[in-house]
């Protein structure tokens, strides 16, 4: 699913009156609390969703795919993602 699809099926969600700006607007507010969440605590749950967890990925080295020279990376935060069971089922 795209975003547009995405921002589609929010806006009907909403309600018939709901315009696409307020299907951005409901999106973009969700989005920003998960980040902030993040930020702040390192981890969102939405019961009946998943989870959210902030990580930090070892380092390691890599491989460049166009030169096949051998690349460091430094360790990094990533963002994982657990489904609930209800979401899984």
């Amino acid at each position: 699913m795209k975003k547009s699809e995405f921002l589609e099926v929010v806006r009907r969600n909403l309600g018939g009156t709901a315009t696409r700006m307020a299907a951005e607007y409901a999106l973009s507010a969700v989005l920003d609390a998960v980040a902030a969440g993040l930020e702040t605590d390192g981890k969102v749950q939405i019961v009946g969703f998943g989870t959210f967890q902030k990580k930090m990925r070892a380092a390691r080295t890599v491989q460049n795919p166009k030169t096949g020279e051998p690349v460091a990376l430094p360790e990094h935060p990533s963002v994982t993602f657990r489904a609930s069971s209800m979401l899984k089922g």
